[in-house]
């Protein structure tokens, strides 16, 4: 199938072949034809697999072929909500591409930085608003963005966004909308919680399914290190210096361990910067572009990184600490083997993490090779019981009651 099957007009057609995109993916191929009949849909697909094209493409057609606004005085008629500043501007960055020969407007709005110069632009007028939920429930309180045109809503990475505790503003962002608007749910994984939205606001939805839903690419290459706490950062410089090449993203759980390890790297020579939340955003695009540019080979990064981060070519995944929930794994180690490309996910494990290994291999379904050939091997009393096959009534560290969650708005 070619990208003229799907019954893209010549404008798009001529940027996605500048772009490089010879034919569409499986997922594209589901969706757009579902996307342009105008059908509320489910997506579920691993990272990498060309989910913003997905939705981008055929939005961009449908407004297109209005052709009922003049450029000044744009109304804003499709709406993206990302949960990560990186992930917006990347999909900003795809709708430019796309939108290269129309005349279709679109632009980002986020938090960290200063909201004038957005107003600016959103005061001329634009057709796509891609936007983070907080910012752009200010920006309406302001009467800056009106929600009342809008044809399409798009929620991407909505597991992510309902477990950053964001599930009240979109509730609020989809009631400001239009009732009879078309709603878009794209994710890499579907769990429980984004089934329980789903079933309130989107209207007799298709579902689009590739691959196994909370699977791993097959061509990455998983393996475990178990390891003492207190040698972790030994541990880590031993397979850095020995084991682990190229382009890496190294993932911490806190932004004090990003810190830490940062320093660390430096001191020992390696060409390393790091991005988290406390950080700017400027000082995060500066890391990234550098990253990308190839002026460092190391970004240490909390799970603010784990999702839309397009990074071409990463060699591969450094799982310093190990995630407590299962989907996040997938969603970091989703950084490399993007395109049916290869690479390799490197995970370090203490005792006090190894609940957290029995619930990722039940949900990914198979067992991570352990390397028990490093200078640092944990105590086989400590780690004895870890391919016991997990309970799963112990699914997920943390799992509360239903009577629970209703106390506590955020279980994670």
């Amino acid at each position: 199938m070619s990208f003229k099957d799907l019954q893209l007009n010549r404008p798009l057609l001529r940027a996605v072949a500048e772009a490089g995109y010879d034919n569409p993916t499986l997922v594209q191929e589901k969706t757009i034809p579902l996307v342009l009949n105008k059908k509320d849909v489910i997506v579920s697909a691993q990272t990498g697999t060309g989910k913003t094209a997905a939705f981008a493409l055929p939005i961009l057609k449908l407004l297109y072929d209005q052709q009922d606004a003049p450029k000044k005085g744009k109304k804003i008629k499709a709406l993206i909500t990302s949960p990560t500043r990186e992930l917006a501007i990347q999909i900003e960055n795809n709708f430019k591409t796309y939108s290269t020969y129309t005349n279709l407007r679109s632009t980002v709005v986020y938090g960290g930085t200063s909201i004038e110069p957005q107003k600016e632009v959103l005061k001329k007028g634009v057709d796509i608003l891609i936007a983070t939920p907080g910012r752009l429930l200010d920006l309406h309180k302001q009467d800056i963005i009106n929600l009342d045109y809008i044809k399409t809503l798009v929620l991407d990475e909505a597991d992510l966004m309902l477990d950053m505790g964001f599930i009240d503003d979109v509730k609020k962002i989809e009631r400001l909308c239009t009732t009879d608007k078309q709603i878009l749910l794209f994710s890499a994984t579907i769990p429980y919680k984004v089934e329980q939205l789903a079933n309130t606001i989107l209207n007799n939805p298709e579902r689009v399914e590739v691959a196994q839903n909370s699977s791993t690419s097959k061509n990455v290459n998983q393996v475990l290190f178990f390891v003492p706490k207190k040698n972790k950062i030994e541990l880590g410089l031993h397979l850095l210096r020995n084991t682990i090449k190229g382009n890496i993203i190294i993932f911490r759980r806190t932004k004090f361990g990003v810190d830490k390890l940062e320093k660390t790297l430096l001191k020992n020579g390696y060409k390393a910067d790091s991005i988290h939340g406390d950080k700017s955003q400027t000082a995060r695009q500066d890391a990234l572009t550098k990253f990308k540019k190839g002026e460092i080979n190391i970004l240490i990064a909390t799970d603010v990184a784990a999702r839309g981060i397009d990074i071409s070519d990463l060699d591969a995944v450094f799982n310093f600490d190990l995630p407590n929930i299962p989907e996040t794994y997938v969603h970091r180690i989703g950084r490399t083997a993007r395109a049916g490309k290869s690479g390799m996910a490197y995970s370090l494990c203490s005792a006090d993490e190894k609940p957290y290994v029995q619930i990722i291999q039940h949900l990914i379904q198979m067992q991570l090779d352990v390397i028990e050939d490093h200078p640092y091997p944990l105590d086989p009393k400590a780690k004895k019981e870890i391919h016991k096959s997990p309970n799963k009534s112990k699914y997920r560290k943390g799992r509360k009651s239903e009577a629970s969650k209703k106390k506590k708005k955020r279980w994670y």
